[in-house]
């Protein structure tokens, strides 16, 4: 059996799929692409798909992670194609690669989230994060399945800043002001997600944006102490095809004859 990790996107109008809606999109995809999976046993066997800490409903990301169980060995970068030609566009199979190493759900520890709040000016949000980073905790409520529950924003965050007036998309309507946050948080238990902090922001400093912010997830993985930095959770596995020995499909790819010379 082979497993194949796979990274996808979520783009565009199809940020606000559930992650119900995108399993169905990928299983239709997988039969497109007939991909030879793997089942899980008993009565009611299903694809052997293992999805990695998905990003809430609404919110855009371009590093989501889930890994598929094969049946026969295939190539990840063909793989990868005939998945992505079989998903709707915006719902984008980016990176495939073997897995060599276990565990990649426990890579990935941080988010790097951007946080697009239009009609707030970057001074006032600027004046906002300064006020929440200096603070020792910062307590918000969110309705759970169990009910409302408190805990703390300020504990989760890396790093809150403002970006530069350079980042704003040159789309933004001239007269209206337009901040850019970029976050670093965490994965804790409870999660703290970004609007756990647009909350506390507001809570903290009264940053309150007159529309809703148009959050994405722009990395997701493993964070480095030393460089501040989230890393690419799929690396280990790339690192240890180039010192491993073939994969079956790779052997056999290696075996096959040569078509006929033109």
């Amino acid at each position: 059996m082979q497993r194949i990790r796979l990274r996808y996107t979520k783009r565009g109008r199809l940020r606000f799929t559930s992650h119900r809606d995108f399993q169905r999109a990928f299983e239709r995809a997988l039969r497109r692409a007939e991909v030879p999976m793997a089942y899980s046993a008993g009565f009611t066997p299903h694809p052997r798909v293992s999805y990695a800490n998905a990003a809430p409903t609404g919110t855009g990301s371009e590093a989501e992670y889930l890994e598929i169980a094969l049946a026969e060995a295939r190539d990840p970068e063909k793989l990868r194609e005939l998945l992505d030609e079989s998903m709707p566009v915006g719902l984008d199979i980016t990176d495939a690669v073997e897995a060599r190493t276990s565990g990649l759900a426990d890579r990935l520890t941080a988010s790097v989230w951007e946080l697009r709040l239009e009609g707030t000016d970057p001074a006032e949000a600027e004046r906002a994060v300064a006020v929440f980073l200096a603070a020792e905790s910062v307590e918000v409520q969110r309705r759970t399945k169990n009910g409302m529950r408190t805990f703390d924003t300020r504990g989760a965050v890396v790093s809150l800043e403002v970006a530069p007036a350079s980042a704003v998309p040159a789309d933004r309507p001239l007269d209206s002001a337009c901040a850019i946050l970029r976050l670093v948080v965490r994965h804790l238990t409870p999660a703290v997600r970004p609007d756990d902090v647009l909350s506390g922001l507001r809570a903290v400093a009264d940053l309150a944006p007159p529309v809703p912010a148009a959050v994405t997830r722009l990395a997701q993985g493993l964070f480095d102490e030393e460089s501040g930095t989230v890393t690419d959770p799929l690396a280990p596995d790339r690192e240890a095809v180039t010192t491993a020995p073939p994969t079956a499909a790779a052997a056999a790819d290696a075996k096959a004859p040569e078509g006929p010379a033109a």
